[in-house]
């Protein structure tokens, strides 16, 4: 999830900033409860860029059940990551849409820097260009998360099935369950085209994927376009062939992905 806090300045293009009045940390820890969720990872939003204080801030908030995902750049040095990894910096993220702060431009350094520091990195970009980044995709040093279905803007074909498959066997990638309303051309309330492609990762490999809520949704501008949390997360769990999947993609894969440590 994203999480914001007062105080802290935003991009002036507004890229990014959720609607006021920014969600209270009681709104957060409501969300978790009404969830069932008792650990939360906080991604650094595009409204902050490459400023990570207010995502520090948030995770100081919330305490041991936090963990969070910065934006680093070539530029960040050791002692940064030092720092970073001491306040709950579990993990670095490349954002290749707009509004992104980082992209695949840098994929590869940052890449370099996240597995020197023992990070994981969220990966987020156009999948519609999966086969053509598959070469670079497979050669990432860090374990690192095919975020938000993979987002295939044109639609997936087996072609690009067949490479999330084929990079999930490289052994560090691990496949995000989240935001299928971002992506999905058929649309909700079932998501088809989005379901269809994470049924069949989930039965090709059930220990690698994870989820996200992607609370508090900054997309959604009006009342009536706001998903239903619940609703998404149930949606996301009957695309797992069974409870054991669905335990291992709630609990056991992102507490040690994310350095919680075992339940």
């Amino acid at each position: 999830m994203h999480m914001y806090l007062p105080g802290f300045a935003m991009r002036e293009d507004g890229v990014g900033r959720p609607a006021d009045p920014l969600p209270t940390p009681e709104m957060y820890r409501e969300t978790m409860r009404w969830l069932g969720l008792d650990a939360v990872v906080i991604t650094q939003g595009n409204a902050h860029g490459t400023d990570n204080a207010s995502l520090l801030a948030c995770i100081a908030e919330m305490g041991d059940c936090a963990r969070g995902v910065a934006v680093i750049t070539p530029e960040t040095g050791e002692a940064e990551i030092a720092r970073l990894s001491e306040a709950g910096i579990v993990g670095a993220r490349i954002m290749d849409l707009p509004g992104g702060a980082v992209g695949l431009d840098a994929l590869e350094v940052v890449d370099a820097i996240a597995a020197d520091a023992g990070w994981m990195m969220a990966v987020q970009f156009d999948g519609s260009a999966l086969p053509e980044l598959e070469p670079r995709l497979k050669a990432l040093k860090s374990r690192w998360v095919l975020d938000h279905h993979a987002k295939i803007f044109d639609g997936a074909s087996p072609a690009h099935v067949d490479v999330i498959k084929r990079v999930l066997d490289g052994g560090r990638c691990w496949f995000k369950f989240a935001g299928c309303y971002e992506s999905s051309r058929s649309g909700g309330p079932d998501f088809a085209d989005i379901a269809e492609v994470a049924r069949e990762i989930g039965v090709y490999a059930p220990e690698r994927i994870v989820w996200g809520t992607n609370w508090p949704h900054n997309a959604a501008q009006m009342s009536e376009d706001y998903p239903c949390d619940a609703d998404l997360l149930d949606l996301a769990m009957s695309w797992l062939p069974d409870d054991a999947a669905r335990r291992r993609t709630l609990v056991d894969t992102p507490r040690a992905l994310f350095g919680f440590g075992p339940v």
